[in-house]
């Protein structure tokens, strides 16, 4: 039995992280229908019937696993501003991954504020406290440099290249 199955809420200085919500489901629409937050993400912008899919996957993963994905908002606007978090999504890649993959995403107006290394580091030091794996993992296009410079900020190290969809990716794991 998962010791979660709501997201916690985890406060930085400038963010509030906490579970989605059907009120976030426009602007997480919005976000993924994006061609700049996407560009590296399959490149193709989603439309609402994928990020209502997205939505449920992100709650659920809670319900289920015990960890998941978080709302990110300001704190000072309360305004949602993307999701960020771990999940398993069963990938299709070889090897397989088999500790919990993190994930972040984040409007275009959010982006090059460090919003997403203040939120990556604060899911993180949760992760350490309430995983029992010793390691988590994330899948990066090799021409996405912003994520990839992020991912060794925070300590991601690039383990292999590989495959997902057809497409180039970079593996890279980070201890917890």
């Amino acid at each position: 039995m998962p010791t979660h199955t709501v997201a916690p809420t985890l406060i930085t200085e400038r963010l509030i992280l906490d579970a989605h919500r059907l009120e976030d489901f426009d602007d997480l629409a919005a976000m993924w229908a994006d061609p700049a937050v996407v560009r590296y993400i399959g490149s193709t912008p989603r439309d609402k019937e994928d990020s209502w899919g997205r939505l449920l996957r992100y709650i659920g993963h809670w319900k289920l696993l015990g960890y998941g994905y978080w709302a990110v908002r300001e704190k000072n606007t309360g305004r949602y501003i993307g999701g960020i978090g771990f999940a398993d999504f069963h990938r299709d890649i070889q090897p397989a991954l088999d500790v919990p993959e993190m994930g972040w995403t984040l409007i275009t107006a959010a982006h090059g504020k460090g919003y997403a290394t203040e939120a990556l580091n604060a899911a993180l030091v949760w992760a350490k406290e309430n995983f029992s794996q010793d390691k988590v993992v994330c899948i990066i296009s090799p021409d996405n440099r912003p994520s990839l410079g992020l991912a060794k900020k925070v300590g991601f190290v690039a383990s292999h290249r590989s495959e997902y969809h057809q497409l180039p990716t970079v593996v890279l794991y980070r201890p917890l």
